[in-house]
């Protein structure tokens, strides 16, 4: 479905936005460098943004709901070609590290951590959404990291919210590290070594020998 002009303009924004704070961080990009690149007047990002916290805000909204979009994505894919709940979440995994890899330069940044490290540049919205974003990444692992328990035999108890943690972990960690030395390959490398460990942490116990 085609965006409005209001909407397409908007869109614009946040774009320009993102590409800008993922290469400088948020209190380096102006609004003005944004309004020049758009090619709007200043009346005009007010009509859509009423101050850089808005901004802020309706950014990271944007960079979640296109998480959440990539996430259901492969991991229903992964559903799908498992033959059980273990089996579809490494599937999951592997897809997301082969969609990483398929990234053109790799992986341009995360916004949550971004956001981290400039803090008092925010209001108390934008921090608050910031938390619950990286919250929802740990319901979102742990409800499938539940499903592959029920139906496994453990060999050792987990924490199940640490175990997701650790995925989100893996994630930004690689995504830093690929940042900071320029190579794309390792955000991939990473998750399929936490794949790896995953399935040797969670998969059944042998059975007994009597």
């Amino acid at each position: 479905m085609a965006m409005g002009r209001g909407e397409a303009t908007r869109e614009r924004i946040l774009a320009i936005t993102e590409t800008a704070v993922l290469a400088k961080g948020f209190g380096a990009t102006s609004i003005e460098e944004i309004i020049a690149e758009a090619g709007i007047t200043k009346s005009g990002f007010f009509y859509h943004f009423r101050d850089k916290n808005e901004l802020a805000r309706a950014l990271l909204q944007r960079y979640m709901e296109r998480d959440d979009v990539l996430l259901d994505e492969v991991f229903a894919r992964g559903r799908e070609l498992g033959a059980d709940p273990l089996n579809g979440f490494l599937v999951g995994l592997k897809l997301l590290a082969e969609t990483m890899a398929d990234l053109p330069g790799g992986h341009p940044g995360c916004l949550v951590a971004t956001y981290c490290y400039q803090e008092r540049l925010f209001d108390r919205g934008v921090r608050e959404l910031n938390r619950h974003i990286v919250f929802h990444w740990r319901t979102r692992f742990r409800t499938l990291l539940e499903e592959i328990v029920e139906h496994t035999a453990m060999q050792e108890p987990v924490d199940l919210d640490a175990l997701a943690d650790m995925v989100s972990t893996v994630i930004e960690g690689g995504l830093v590290l690929g940042r900071a030395t320029g190579d794309p390959n390792i955000l991939p490398t990473q998750i399929m070594l936490l794949r790896d460990y995953i399935k040797l942490l969670l998969e059944p116990a042998p059975p007994a020998v009597h």
